[in-house]
């Protein structure tokens, strides 16, 4: 049986009210009596009923949702009361028709209609009796059908048969209430409380946990003594299930009393294994105390130790504190304390390993080698904190790994991208639950060294959280004056990391704290050339992919202007990620003729490559004519390098609006209006009548609008944009610019000079111009990333105009 609910008209609720909650009063053969005198109108208002069934006599209270009930109902109960209660045959039919009920119902009287707070109306209905419908009459605002009264053939008074299935439903209601936990006791003494058989079947088949359909079976019985039947070997299907689950309740409650059973012997047997000669608390105690003695840790670490070991031994080993004071002293025997690698100070041998594992990044070789002279004269240094700093791909993590086989060092690295906790750097007080050291302190016991080359990759990626400030706790460990005693909270002691040698890796300054950075020695790490990426791709991706595809040396080889062609049409990067993945597509390719054992050369020629990778894709970094005016290049930097960009230009009839798009920034739209204003400021200078700016419009765009672009670096370039359009004269061919400018018409320095000129040499430019300031930038590039390129460094618009914008005039402003 379901759960029966037993509720007053007067304390109804939302919570009470549910659709298969049942309402007792019960009926009495004489009230039943009366309602079977009552005569059945001929047409009734039909109310659909989604999730139940009414049986007569049954009091239920109903939530009325659908905007057609809720007519229903009011209609009704300002009427006689009456209606006519069918169930649904599909409880998920939104808006049920004719055709989707069932046809046999129950006479229905609204004993009450309630208001509920969250807007829905319940209504309190008691069946009367049953019926069938003949015909639906209309369907709008409501259902309404030709009803006719259904007989129902009751047995004689005395019949022993009916009388006995009468007893065997009580009995077995009673049964299942009493095994039923969720059914209130108050709910047997309904059932021993009802005078009439027929009330008796319908209350408990309308309260058993039954679907619609087998319900509606029941209802639709015309002979009361088969439904009564039908009813019994229903509840002895639910008496059997209800059995069956108190059944494995039981076992599982005795499983888990096995178990308790089982916890206490295995003690048991463990003190017993102790008495013959197992491994007892005290061998441990013992066995730590003498790794203890030949740990090369201070005279304050060694106290600390044996304070905390004296506090292991006087503990009881069951609780359970006792293991979590163990692994805190296993962590301090762990630990290298004072352990050191000894390092090569083999300068040649250094050099060679560090050219051999990576092309270019002579700044990085030269400061490790540097770092390594000096050690060879004083052997206490300090070891430097690195932070390589550059785009993706450009071999800053692996350049660890060469640095530590160069040093004859350990190597650790740890991922500091999305890292939020500060308790990851620092670690969590051992008093707390799972605690655990810091990554820095489980990495140096990792390495077994207290000097190894630690990668801190992704410095920049830090972030903060309500958990703390990662980068503020890495203040301590990346300080040379205070990492000698670096503290983490679960040892509760400070660790010597002075000699660890520490490299952060990032993609970008902005991000990481002021603070930090101050602690670090910057080496910035470019991007690579046309040629050096040719020479990394032929000396070490494409070397690497054929061992790893098993294929031999021979089995594949590239000539030069193949590999040119790949890293021009294919990769658009500052690193050579990109290009490792071509490369291992060319490698694929290879290796699945072999696997067909289809001969080819091994030679690959350039044309070949579009039948392997496709069309060359990477086109944009390629320059565009100068026959159009107005049409600029401009030099970017970007996260992954140097791009150039193009400033176009568009001059209107109009009064003098500026317009500006292209996903600009703050900064580029005030760059653009101090452009506009300085022209106007010198427009005389310029040959520009004074009512041309009161006459026409000007529309800045930089393509690509999809892409956010800001800084103050295209500030020459949209000046040169809008007088190239003003004046309709041509820009001088293959020549870019980077500049900053101000309403004195000054040229300001710009960053990122290196990434920039690379971009400048994937698309072909031969001349750029740039800052005065910044030619001291110019001068620390090494002479192979200029060859190709002439520089213009100048202090004031007037000379950039003069360099960038020619005599010669354009027919108009429309693309040719």
């Amino acid at each position: 049986m379901s759960k029966t609910k037993i509720l007053s008209l007067e304390s109804l609720s939302v919570q009470d009210l549910e659709e298969e909650a049942d309402l007792i009063p019960l009926m009495t053969t004489d009230e039943e009596e009366a309602i079977h005198k009552e005569p059945l109108p001929e047409v009734l208002p039909i109310l659909p009923l989604k999730n139940t069934v009414l049986f007569p006599g049954v009091v239920i209270p109903i939530t009325a949702s659908r905007d057609r009930s809720i007519k229903l109902i009011r209609d009704v109960n300002q009427g006689n009361k009456l209606l006519g209660v069918v169930a649904q045959q599909r409880g998920e039919t939104k808006s049920p028709g004719p055709d989707d009920l069932y046809t046999k119902g129950t006479l229905a009287k609204v004993l009450r209609v309630l208001k509920m707070p969250d807007g829905n109306t319940t209504i309190i209905l008691q069946g009367k009796k049953r019926f069938q419908t003949l015909e639906y009459t209309t369907e709008h605002p409501f259902l309404k059908a030709k009803v006719s009264s259904l007989e129902e053939l009751r047995p004689e008074d005395n019949d022993p048969n009916f009388a006995a299935i009468i007893d065997s439903i009580k009995d077995l209601a009673l049964k299942i209430i009493a095994q039923n936990p969720e059914i209130p006791s108050e709910a047997s003494f309904a059932i021993k409380n009802i005078q009439s058989s027929a009330f008796l079947v319908n209350f408990v088949s309308s309260n058993m946990n039954m679907s619609v359909a087998e319900k509606q079976d029941i209802l639709e019985i015309d002979n009361l003594e088969q439904r009564a039947l039908m009813c019994l070997k229903q509840m002895n299907i639910e008496y059997q299930k209800l059995s069956l689950k108190n059944d494995i309740q039981t076992k599982v409650r005795h499983d888990l009393d096995q178990q308790q059973r089982e916890y206490f012997l295995h003690q048991q047997m463990k003190t017993i294994q102790e008495e013959l000669g197992g491994v007892s608390h005290d061998e441990e105690v013992q066995e730590m105390r003498e790794r203890a003695k030949n740990k090369a840790w201070d005279e304050k670490v060694a106290k600390h130790f044996d304070k905390e070991l004296a506090k292991l031994e006087r503990m009881n080993p069951q609780v359970a504190e006792y293991s979590v004071q163990r692994n805190y002293l296993d962590l301090y025997l762990d630990l290298p304390w004072n352990v050191f690698t000894e390092d090569s100070f083999d300068l040649n041998a250094a050099q060679k390993i560090l050219d051999r594992d990576h092309y270019g990044l002579d700044k990085v070789k030269q400061r490790i080698i540097e770092h390594l002279a000096v050690l060879k004269l004083r052997n206490d240094m300090k070891s430097p904190i690195l932070c390589l700093v550059g785009p993706p791909g450009v071999g800053k993590t692996s350049l660890g790994k060469s640095i530590a086989e160069a040093l004859n060092r350990k190597y650790v690295r740890m991922s500091l991208g999305g890292m939020r906790d500060e308790a990851e750097i620092r670690g969590h007080r051992k008093t707390y639950i799972g605690a655990m050291p810091g990554r820095i302190i489980q990495n140096v016991k990792k390495a077994n060294s207290s000097n190894p080359v630690f990668v801190l990759d992704e410095l920049d990626k830090l972030a903060e959280s309500a958990h703390g400030d990662p980068s503020s706790a890495m203040l301590e460990v990346l300080d040379p004056e205070q990492n000698t005693s670096f503290y983490d909270n679960y040892l509760e002691t400070g660790y010597d990391l002075s000699k660890v040698m520490f490299i952060a890796t990032a993609n970008s300054l902005s991000t990481i704290q002021p603070a930090l950075r101050d602690r670090m020695e910057i080496i910035e790490v470019s991007g690579y050339t046309l040629e050096e990426k040719v020479q990394i791709g032929l000396r070490y991706l494409l070397p690497k992919q054929v061992a790893e595809h098993g294929l031999k040396k021979a089995a594949i080889k590239l000539p030069k202007t193949t590999m040119q062609h790949l890293v021009a049409g294919y990769t658009r990067e500052s690193g050579v990620r990109g290009l490792e993945k071509q490369i291992a597509k060319v490698v694929r390719h290879f290796a699945m003729l072999q696997a067909k054992e289809t001969p080819r050369e091994p030679k690959l020629m350039a044309k070949e490559l579009e039948f392997i990778l496709g069309p060359a894709k990477m086109l944009r970094d390629s320059y565009e004519n100068n026959n159009v005016a107005g049409v600029v290049t401009g030099l970017a930097w970007t996260r992954v390098g140097g791009d150039i960009l193009f400033i176009e230009s568009l001059i209107s009839k109009g009064n003098g609006v500026l317009s500006i798009t292209g996903n600009l920034g703050k900064v580029m739209k005030e760059s653009a209006t101090i452009a506009l204003q300085y022209i106007k400021a010198h427009s005389e200078e310029l040959g520009i009548t004074d009512d041309f700016f009161g006459k026409h419009n000007f529309h800045i765009h930089v393509p690509e609008g999809a892409t956010p672009k800001d800084g103050p670096s295209a500030g020459i370039t949209m000046i040169t944009s809008l007088v190239s359009s003003i004046l309709q004269q041509k820009v001088k061919n293959r020549i870019a610019m980077t500049g900053e400018i101000t309403l004195r018409g000054k040229v300001l320095p710009v960053g990122g000079i290196k990434e920039k000129i690379l971009a400048a040499k994937r698309a072909n430019i031969k001349e750029i111009i740039l800052s005065q300031k910044n030619e001291a930038d110019i001068n620390e590039i090494p002479e192979r990333y200029l060859k190709g390129l002439s520089f213009h460094y100048v202090s004031s618009i007037d000379q950039v105009l003069n360099i960038a914008i020619t005599k010669q005039k354009v027919g108009s402003t429309k693309r040719r």
